[in-house]
């Protein structure tokens, strides 16, 4: 998925110097951004006062929309280099395209994991003939300088790992969680879960205390730490912590985010994650001239332009709040 806005901001992310080394509950709000002409998104990263969870980097919820007499998801062919997209739903289908040739429908529950590399570029789009609702979320994960030039893959994965407990159900799409691992490709140690809680469930979810944490509500209300989240907010959870306590009195579902906090500088500008201005303004120029991020076959639609690079330089200066 891509982040759409014409206006595209400059996001500087990365380093040590903002990350939380105890463990906190800071609520972050969502920015409301439309997504094509038939979805709004809740925007949780970046956001004014946090920029990363370990890698993760770009979080946005959507939905339950109503679709049944929409086109719903339409985002059209668009770049991107330097970070992986994870697609997650809890209701409907996605159709992913890439320039690599990748073709799949992408329903509740599976994995649709694309690590970008050095360059690649695709479309996602609400099937014809869809389901009524569309509910999901849509996240990037941060590529490491030692990895970031890796060639373009796609990675599907229909069935995942469960980490159960009495009353609480952990899919887990990256990483590792309560010694259970997913199959998907990670560059840093990070873990993203997704957590369904039963009504009455009151439960603690083990923890790595080197690692940073956020927490998405999807649906329902759930307490975290003692903090009520209603759907699309997000808590941040800092580092320093064995374990989590949930509590939910009627069914809920959340999403676990987290990592070794990501020490690179990073600027984050459109679809793009790169070191420097140079950096940018080459992959601007080289998708504007249809170079080195290939051809997404079979849209029914023109590729997106570029938003236009800010007149400031771009300069990587880390987890800026």
């Amino acid at each position: 998925m891509s982040n759409l806005d014409r206006e595209a901001v400059p996001a500087l992310c990365g380093g040590r110097g903002f990350v939380v080394a105890e463990p906190v509950r800071e609520l972050l709000s969502p920015r409301h951004v439309k997504l094509g002409e038939s979805t709004e998104v809740r925007r949780l990263l970046p956001n004014l006062g946090r920029r990363m969870v370990g890698a993760w980097c770009f979080v946005d919820h959507y939905g339950p929309d109503d679709i049944a007499d929409e086109p719903g998801m339409q985002v059209p062919p668009h770049p991107h280099m330097g970070l992986q997209t994870v697609s997650w739903l809890h209701e409907g289908e996605v159709l992913h395209r890439d320039s690599t040739g990748s073709l799949q429908t992408i329903r509740p529950r599976e994995l649709g994991l694309m690590t970008s590399g050095r360059a690649i570029s695709h479309s996602e789009e609400s099937p014809r003939s869809h389901a009524r609702y569309l509910h999901g979320a849509q996240l990037w994960v941060a590529l490491p300088d030692a990895h970031r030039h890796t060639d373009p893959h796609f990675e599907y994965h229909a069935e995942l790992p469960l980490v159960t407990a009495p009353g609480l159900t952990a899919t887990l799409l990256l990483g590792t969680l309560d010694g259970t691992t997913s199959p998907g490709t990670t560059y840093t140690p990070l873990v993203g879960a997704d957590l369904t809680l039963t009504g009455g469930t009151d439960v603690r979810l083990p923890l790595e205390r080197d690692f940073e944490y956020a927490v998405l509500s999807m649906s329902g209300e759930a307490h975290v730490d003692d903090v009520p989240l209603v759907p699309g907010s997000m808590l941040y959870l800092g580092c320093g912590r064995d374990e989590l306590p949930l509590r939910a009195d009627s069914d809920a579902s959340l999403m676990l985010l987290g990592g070794e906090p990501f020490e690179e500088e990073l600027i984050m500008f459109w679809n793009w994650i790169g070191r420097s201005q140079e950096e940018i303004v080459q992959a601007r120029r080289d998708w504007m001239e249809g170079s080195r991020f290939g051809e997404v076959k079979g849209y029914d639609g023109a590729p997106l332009p570029a938003p236009t690079l800010p007149a400031v330089p771009l300069k990587p200066r880390g987890r800026s709040r």
